[in-house]
């Protein structure tokens, strides 16, 4: 017997959203990730509870109110996401212009940075921020170099 379920990551965030029907259709469209079975709804249909995966990361759903809960997306509360998620992806070019075609708002396009990732930034359609990013081993010792000969930062 394994002390947490299989296929489910060890850290897996619930993600307060407003409508847990329209956030599904946003995050597999935009971010690529897929519908975990056991999506629980209430007696009006409506999901209360939802497990999303994208490769061995997962994510949990729960609408604003779900279980008598206070909770508030940023967009509802008008707060700025008090969290960031950042996510390893094949090809992190693809899936911003998948993520922007889909409703995601971009924060920064694709760029190289110093610690050796590609990343973009975006905002899910309920104002939480997310990074993608791929990482780049040559970008990384690339900017060990220029560090050392004091042509970097």
């Amino acid at each position: 017997m394994s002390w947490k379920p299989a296929n489910i990551s060890q850290c897996s965030p619930c993600v307060v959203v407003k409508n847990c029907k329209q956030s599904i259709d946003f995050y597999t469209k935009a971010f690529g990730f897929k519908e975990h079975e056991g999506t629980s709804v209430d007696e009006h249909g409506d999901v209360q509870h939802a497990m999303l995966q994208l490769s061995d990361c997962t994510i949990m759903l729960s609408p604003e109110g779900a279980y008598g809960m206070p909770h508030k997306t940023p967009a509802s509360s008008g707060a700025p996401s008090p969290m960031g998620l950042y996510l390893y992806v094949e090809n992190v070019d693809k899936l911003y212009d998948q993520a922007v075609a889909a409703g995601a708002k971009s924060l920064g396009k694709p760029e190289d940075a110093f610690w050796g990732d590609r990343f973009c930034r975006l905002v899910d359609i309920d104002g939480y921020e997310w990074s993608f990013a791929t990482h780049d081993e040559e970008l990384f010792k690339k900017h060990l170099e220029h560090k050392h000969t004091g042509d970097c930062c």
